[in-house]
């Protein structure tokens, strides 16, 4: 059986969770303004970084006195470095709920065997931050990019806390806001709300994060990616611009242009505004539909960037096997491309409604969405 397609294609059928979406009206033109060929450390480049930095304190409201470093390796260098050089003074809690998560408990536990206790919750759950001791060192994720999760705010981290708060914001920092008076560290890659280009982290660092760096020493070897201090000082440099190793300047002008797109968006409140728009958009469309669910189990917990959905049709045997046709198909017809779930995740679609997600675009997906799941359904009828 041929099932009628819908009316409208979304006029930009890129929904991956990362890299992300470009900006609307994103050409290659926009970058012609890159020092190509020219060194990083030369005035041209220096500015470029520094503007990157000032830009990106300006948009998210980050505090004058927090230092905000451009640092190697996207969000996953950005979050090791803070792991290796801040960890060890105390002890830890490492709180789960998705993959990358999973991944920095074994970092801590496994390989640098500090003293640390887990505490973890299933795809489409949180940890109850409630039972958090805060006198430790705490890691964790804002947002689950691979479980559709959030922290909803930081009311449960106190203000007088001992331990640092480490976050790991990649695809929460420009879409969601950030308790900056509750965090130490946060890091976020360019590739995720901004649609920037990969490689590059941003690494916050607060001042009770910097006294951490200066008046302790780990007990293991730092290499040169992760090393923030010389003679017990903070290396001030790269919190201006100085980069640990060199940048591409192509990608940095690639970040600025986005960030100067979000300035002229209003900032941080317009990049939320129409993440929240995209998110509602499809919380409207599974509220309507008995045959797919938000894997987010509480509403005040559910992401408004990575939104993650699961099939819960009685007729559906396979789910892992369900969800891959559903997908494949909305590829093969171009409404949707990289939709499929996180590999460790439940099986499902999950869809990016970050900020340079367009609302009309995500709303032309929803009814193919719809196709895909009854043509999927129609052809296991015909297979029995």
């Amino acid at each position: 059986m041929t099932l009628p397609t819908p009316a409208a294609r979304p006029a930009n059928p890129r929904f991956s969770s990362g890299p992300c979406a470009k900006i609307p009206g994103y050409k290659m033109d926009l970058l012609a303004d890159a020092p190509l060929g020219r060194s990083h450390r030369a005035a041209v480049g220096k500015a470029k970084l520094k503007q990157a930095i000032e830009l990106t304190r300006e948009i998210l409201g980050v505090p004058a006195d927090y230092r905000i470093g451009i640092v190697p390796a996207s969000d996953t260098g950005a979050v090791e470095m803070a792991l290796w050089s801040l960890l060890g003074a105390r002890k830890a809690t490492m709180l789960a709920w998705e993959s990358f998560g999973e991944g920095w408990v074994t970092d801590v536990v496994k390989q640098l065997k500090i003293d640390a206790e887990v505490k973890k919750a299933g795809y489409g759950e949180i940890v109850d931050l409630a039972t958090v001791d805060f006198d430790t060192d705490v890691v964790f994720t804002w947002n689950g990019t691979t479980s559709g999760v959030r922290v909803p705010n930081g009311d449960a981290i106190p203000a007088n806390r001992a331990g640092l708060t480490i976050c790991d914001a990649t695809s929460a920092a420009f879409a969601m806001e950030l308790p900056w008076d509750k965090l130490d560290v946060v890091t976020f890659s360019w590739q995720k709300v901004l649609g920037g280009e990969a490689a590059h982290g941003m690494l916050i660092l607060s001042p009770r994060a910097v006294e951490r760096l200066e008046s302790y020493t780990p007990a293991w070897p730092l290499p040169k990616l992760f090393r923030m201090t010389k003679g017990g000082k903070l290396i001030e440099g790269i919190f201006q611009g100085e980069t640990i190793n060199t940048p591409s300047m192509l990608a940095v002008e690639d970040y600025l242009v986005s960030l100067n797109w979000a300035k002229a968006l209003g900032g941080l409140k317009g990049l939320i505004a129409r993440a929240e728009a995209n998110a509602a958009a499809v919380a409207r469309f599974v509220a309507a539909k008995p045959w797919i669910e938000n894997l987010a189990k509480d509403p005040a917990t559910a992401s408004t960037t990575s939104v993650c959905l699961k099939f819960t049709d009685p007729r559906i045997a396979d789910g892992a096997a369900f969800a891959k046709a559903v997908a494949k198909r909305l590829e093969a017809a171009g409404a949707a491309y990289d939709i499929g779930a996180y590999r460790d995740a439940p099986p499902g679609l999950r869809i990016w409604c970050g900020s340079t997600v367009e609302t009309a675009d995500i709303e032309a997906l929803l009814p193919w969405i719809e196709w895909a799941f009854e043509a999927e359904i129609a052809a296991l009828s015909q297979a029995a």
